[in-house]
């Protein structure tokens, strides 16, 4: 039997990197439900931008995800104005532009702090006051917890480590009443992607031959339209396009032997061109609305 329908209005959600892309417009799909919504993330006058959008019913909190201080600081504020939490997206992430023979240690182990230790810090500080309104958590994790590319050797161990956070903590939270979500886009139109596919042609060339919903973009309302339904529904899973579903369900199939035996071929000849494209950027190893470091904006 389908668990019922949650509606949003008049529930609080906190939303990380809701600065811009997925994170703002899944801000925007909420609010217009009815939700009171707060922004949390690194780029303050976009996120006050944002807010400003929304309304006065609506905040935003400065931190960063890998702060587990200031994230309890963005959870304190949010229920002290609110006067609660119910809903918590953890979406903030980050994109290298490199593979691991290319890399520093630094992004590499960012792009793990941010994308996987940083949800489950976020849901670690929201989880005691969603707990107490038998909420529900969001992890944006991607198809990429279930495929591979050359290129997104970190990033597809956080997300496949992100799936695996959630579907553990699911067994935790439940006698509590918490729901637990995973989401898994492929290619949404954002300026991460974007910003990935401008620097390295010939990732963006890969991206383009992979077979059905593997290389499709999809548009941010569209994948922020899926994921607001989630925080209704509160589903296990969120899949943007929807066939990823089939995907996700054959990963035996789409990693294994006979598929990698075609991929290693493939990637023989155009890894050497990706990492040709990589040294061209001269030592730059996250786009440029990607924060990979601190001192360079946000997560």
């Amino acid at each position: 039997m389908p668990r019922p329908r949650t509606p949003l209005t008049g529930r609080s959600v906190l939303i990380t990197g809701a600065a811009r892309g997925i994170g703002a417009a899944l801000a925007r799909k909420a609010a217009a439900r009815g939700a009171r919504v707060a922004l949390v993330g690194l780029e303050p006058a976009e996120l006050a931008t944002v807010a400003d959008e929304l309304g006065p019913d609506h905040l935003w909190v400065e931190a960063d995800v890998t702060d587990a201080e200031a994230l309890e600081a963005a959870v304190q504020r949010t229920v002290d104005t609110f006067g609660g939490l119910d809903v918590v997206v953890a979406n903030a992430g980050i994109a290298p532009l490199t593979t691991v023979m290319t890399s520093s240690a630094h992004a590499l182990a960012r792009t793990i702090e941010v994308n996987l230790i940083g949800a489950m810090l976020t849901t670690h500080a929201a989880l005691p006051e969603i707990a107490k309104r038998r909420g529900h958590v969001l992890l944006i994790s991607s198809a990429a917890a279930f495929t591979v590319l050359p290129g997104m050797s970190a990033y597809c161990a956080a997300k496949a480590g992100l799936e695996r956070f959630g579907d553990a903590l699911r067994l935790e939270v439940a006698h509590r009443g918490v729901t637990v979500g995973s989401a898994h886009p492929t290619w949404i139109d954002t300026d991460m992607v974007r910003d990935t596919e401008a620097a390295l042609p010939t990732f963006a060339e890969t991206r383009k031959r992979l077979p059905g919903p593997l290389g499709a973009f999809t548009s941010v309302e569209a994948c922020a339209e899926a994921l607001v339904d989630n925080l209704e529904t509160r589903k296990r899973r969120v899949f943007v396009p929807r066939s990823v579903g089939t995907v996700a369900a054959l990963r035996q199939l789409v990693t294994g032997v006979v598929a990698e035996k075609l991929a290693m071929a493939i990637s023989a000849k155009q890894v050497p061109q990706l990492e040709r494209d990589i040294r061209a950027l001269g030592g730059r190893e996250f786009g440029a609305h990607s924060v990979g470091d601190r001192s360079q904006g946000a997560a």
